[in-house]
């Protein structure tokens, strides 16, 4: 049996498999051993113009390995090993006060600033520190689902300047683990489908379904544009954006609270300029003791009037670039109507930041997940996982009733999932039902197709020598691959790319079997039952 051994692990066909397994275990599980059992807490997102944006903490890119994040490990002195720890210690912070912050890269010292509201937000969005590289999407993972189709006919660029401008606007909204990609179906209809991983419909709803076309008008005549053309800067910190102290909050003629936010804009040389010649031939009317422009900046979204601001006389015929911008927000309690305000303030700041879309679009489907509910999913598939691996294994031993092929078999149904896994991590695939349901179409297809070549191998014809009944078997595999691959491919584009993480998974791992784990099996098998045959 020694012999034998040595002979497996010297085949090339097995050394192949070995290698292409040590680099899945390496892209899924990283191969520093300080990421493996690493406390702390990730950092998943840093807010746009957020406190610790200001302070040097970077936005994690989406081609960084989750093993890769940043990871927070103490706060003003005190050890952060888990998520209790950090919202302990940031729920004790105070504002205009130093702090501390020391991460597996830096350490990061600045003042937090002072907050209208008095909550502390630092503008960072963390997670416990994840065991592995492979992601999971919102069916596992928790979130929402949001499949989008442009209102009239769009080229492939505009469907890339649309992702674009959509990833830009999540992002600065401050949306983490966000997937944007292209989509269509077998009519040719073209969708994009964004998964948001931890967000609620409500959060993006809004965010996703307008175009958002910001305008600023005076007297009917475009003053500026939402977008970095004509617009430089728009302000985000407690500093210089938030509930308006000078206007607060008050009770509506309906019953309702009302308040007010603003938030400072710098705009460009050229929009200055427009707006000194709008304002050049306006009057001065006096009003209350102050004195005002006859005419307001009046502004748009989505061509609807959202805000009308007063413009002080000493702006006449002046190229200043400095604006605030003020709106509002209403609930049925003053803390309701302060969130819902805040909230108006942060949708209208991204859109001015990062401009309109080409053409408006149409929600036509979006699901939402609770965490809870995708752990319970993983949960379950976990447990139907190891049934479906004990039941496999106990009916290949008693179908052959020897070791010697039903635990090589075992080995190379494991080793198909890790190739799997280890692909899925580096293409940073997001694990969701579709994908491992792949998988489990990959084991079933496997086992199929390990019994064959056992089948073949140990009850081929006697005329037949052993690498004739091999090569039998493995042709008879191929062509079962190959129908598989054909009938996977339309589901890349059926169901408007919904179904598409199924498909891919289950062209990887089929692949991966028939070129890499099956050979190997089928030398192994070789190997061990070449005595036997041998005698037959």
């Amino acid at each position: 049996m020694k012999t034998k051994m040595i002979s497996i692990f010297k085949n090339t066909k097995v050394i192949i498999l070995l290698v292409f397994l040590i680099f899945a275990l390496t892209s899924a599980f990283s191969i520093n051993p300080t990421n493996w059992n690493a406390e702390g807490v990730s950092i998943r997102a840093v807010g746009f113009n957020s406190t610790a944006s200001f302070a040097g903490f970077e936005n994690p890119s989406s081609k960084t390995q989750l093993l890769d994040r940043e990871v927070i490990t103490n706060i003003n002195g005190e050890k952060i090993s888990n998520l209790d720890d950090y919202y302990l210690i940031i729920s004790g912070l105070k504002p205009n006060r130093t702090i501390n912050i020391e991460t597996n890269e830096n350490i990061y010292q600045f003042k937090i600033p002072q907050n209208n509201e008095g909550i502390v937000d630092l503008g960072l969005t963390v997670e416990e520190v994840p065991s592995t590289n492979l992601r999971k999407g919102l069916d596992l993972a928790g979130g929402t689902r949001v499949l989008l189709e442009p209102d009239e006919e769009v080229s492939d660029e505009d469907i890339d300047l649309i992702i674009s401008n959509l990833q830009q606007r999540l992002n600065v909204y401050g949306l983490s683990d966000v997937l944007i990609t292209s989509a269509s179906d077998l009519e040719g209809s073209k969708f994009i489908l964004i998964e948001i991983a931890g967000a609620t419909e409500d959060e993006v709803k809004e965010l996703l379904a307008k175009q958002g076309k910001f305008e600023a008008k005076i007297n009917n005549e475009t003053v500026f544009n939402g977008g970095d053309k004509d617009i430089t800067y728009v302000c985000r910190s407690a500093s210089c954006s938030g509930i308006d102290p000078s206007r607060g909050c008050g009770q509506t003629s309906n019953g309702e609270i009302a308040c007010s936010f603003f938030f400072s804009i710098t705009l460009s040389p050229d929009a200055a300029q427009r707006q000194a010649d709008l304002t050049n031939n306006l009057e001065v009317i006096t009003e209350n003791g102050q004195r005002y422009l006859s005419d307001d900046l009046t502004l748009y979204l989505d061509d609807i009037q959202v805000d009308s601001l007063r413009i002080g006389a000493e702006l006449k015929g002046r190229a200043t670039t400095n604006i605030q911008i003020s709106g509002s927000g209403s609930g049925l309690t003053q803390t309701e109507a302060m969130d819902n305000t805040l909230q108006n303030m942060k949708q209208l700041q991204t859109i001015i930041i990062t401009g309109s879309l080409p053409v408006s679009l149409s929600i036509v489907k979006m699901d939402t997940i609770s965490p809870s509910l995708g752990q319970e999913f993983l949960d379950n598939l976990l447990l139907i996982a190891l049934l479906a691996f004990g039941v496999v294994i106990s009916v290949v031993s008693l179908r052959y009733r020897k070791l010697v092929i039903a635990v090589p078999m075992l080995l190379i149904m494991i080793a198909e999932v890790i190739l799997i896994l280890g692909f899925a991590s580096l293409m940073k695939w997001q694990l969701d039902l579709a994908a491992i349901a792949g998988i489990i179409i990959v084991v079933g297809t496997g086992v199929d197709h390990l019994i064959i070549i056992t089948d073949e191998t140990i009850r081929g014809e006697k005329l037949q020598s052993m690498k004739q009944r091999i090569k039998s078997a493995m042709f008879i595999v191929i062509g079962a691959y190959m129908t598989t691959v054909a009938g996977m491919i339309p589901l890349l584009w059926a169901g408007a790319g919904l179904l598409k993480g199924f498909a891919l998974t289950t062209i990887a791992g089929v692949s991966f079997g028939v070129l890499i784990a099956r050979p190997a099996f089928a030398a192994i098998l070789e190997i061990l039952l070449k005595d036997e045959t041998s005698t037959n």
